[in-house]
């Protein structure tokens, strides 16, 4: 697994510039404030439907990356299905760490 993605996220977590849990990321995609939405490869099929659908409809970069798990533990939390990253330089950064 690559921890610098891991850290960066720790990283844009403690900068407050990254929402996570299904309510809050699918309220960033809409608002179109969220610039890259990440997914735990081990989320539910309903999870992945709904973040590809709405992530294609608004036009922001989907990525399946780590389990549940590793996204909480990442940013200091319990686990966490959905991150979404809410600053175009995290956004960036992390895309060229994975």
């Amino acid at each position: 697994m690559n921890n610098k993605v891991f850290s960066l996220l720790g990283l844009c977590q403690r900068a407050s510039r990254l929402v996570s849990g299904e309510f809050m990321t699918e309220k960033a995609v809409k608002d179109k404030t969220a610039k890259l939405v990440i997914i735990a490869t081990d989320s539910s099929d309903n999870t992945k439907k709904l973040f590809t659908n709405i992530c294609s409809t608004n036009k922001i970069e989907l990525i399946e990356f780590g389990t549940k798990e590793q996204l909480g533990k990442a940013i200091g939390k319990d686990i966490r299905a959905s991150i979404g990253i809410i600053d175009e330089g995290f956004a960036k950064a992390v895309k060229e760490k994975m």
